[in-house]
């Protein structure tokens, strides 16, 4: 039976008793409705390949203040003593920072928050279902909580913002290698079209000596019609772009076409270094304030969306540009 619409089934942890290499997240973001204001907080397992003794929780936060040109973002490490993670359900403890499906609480560097969301839509799946159960892609992701809604405060740098109405996401991802180079997009509600979701990703990974082309997985929701490109065969066929700052792609799958662009200025990325489970690490370049153009073509007809700064937008790649600041 399909576990699509299972919230609490694609939010409980994978994390594995051997110690052959993991990481996995939870993390949610939101956009303020109208101004260049955007909070990322992330709750993360780490356990580097072959040293259990090393293992850790790490929590993550990120404010983007597109207003007054500010980015403050912050990470801690915690003993793996420190933290619980539930596999039944979306239930993370940090030491004093928690999450569940409904409240997320905490405090780190120059930001604190108590805040709270609903889940007004089914979980989104990026992959093809079958997928998040084999061995093959090493990485994988979704959407438990498509256009979540967010209220409360966020304390930032000793300012007190009030939370009201907040749209954006709770996330999930896991794997035993992070993907070697991706860029990856999301939309929870468009300028013109607050009612539609977009999450996207270009990705290419290495199989041995080799990397595999470029494959671009795609799903869009405006209520309850969806438009998807979520298979393999389908993505390895789109045509993608990857620029500094800029990300455009066509994806096909049938009658229908979806294309996108994701811009950003190096100023609304920060970098961070992400830990790699087998060794080394990445540097994933992060923005909650990107442009999106979205063009939606289903036979004759044709639905075009825009964002001036409501996109999230990332890259992992294996070095920073000169341009982006490494903040963690």
């Amino acid at each position: 039976m399909s576990r699509a619409r299972d919230h609490h089934a694609w939010n409980g942890a994978r994390i594995p008793e051997h110690d052959g290499g993991h990481y996995e997240s939870w993390f949610l973001r939101a956009n303020h409705p109208a101004r260049p204001l955007a909070f990322w907080i992330r709750y993360t397992a780490f356990s580097p390949r072959g040293r259990p003794d090393a293992r850790a929780g790490e929590l993550w936060a990120i404010w983007f203040d597109g207003a007054r040109g500010i980015t403050l973002a912050h990470k801690h490490s915690l003993p793996w003593v420190a933290c619980t993670f539930a596999r039944d359900r979306l239930g993370v403890r940090l030491g004093e920072a928690t999450l569940d499906d409904a409240h997320l609480r905490g405090a780190l560097g120059e930001i604190a928050w108590a805040l709270d969301y609903t889940r007004p839509r089914p979980p989104l799946l990026l992959l093809p279902e079958a997928l998040y159960e084999g061995p093959f892609p090493k990485a994988k992701a979704l959407v438990p909580a498509p256009m979540a809604v967010f209220g409360g405060t966020l304390q930032v740098a000793g300012e007190t913002i009030e939370v009201r109405d907040w749209v954006g996401s709770q996330c999930h991802n896991w794997g035993s290698r992070h993907t070697d180079h991706y860029a990856w997009g999301q939309v929870a509600g468009f300028d013109d079209g607050p009612e539609v979701f977009l999450e996207c990703a270009t990705a290419r990974v290495r199989v041995g000596p080799f990397s595999t082309p470029w494959v671009t997985l795609v799903v869009v929701r405006e209520g309850t019609r969806e438009w998807a490109v979520r298979s393999l065969w389908h993505g390895a066929r789109a045509r993608a772009t990857l620029e500094a700052g800029r990300w455009s792609f066509e994806a096909r799958d049938g009658r229908t076409t979806i294309t996108a662009e994701f811009t950003a200025p190096a100023e609304a990325f920060v970098g961070l270094h992400y830990g790699n489970p087998p060794g080394g690490e990445k540097i994933c370049l992060n923005s909650k304030l990107a442009r999106c153009r979205l063009e939606i073509r289903d036979g004759t007809e044709v639905r075009r969306y825009e964002t001036r700064h409501r996109a999230a937008f990332e890259r992992l790649v294996d070095e920073a540009p000169r341009d982006i600041p490494l903040s963690i």
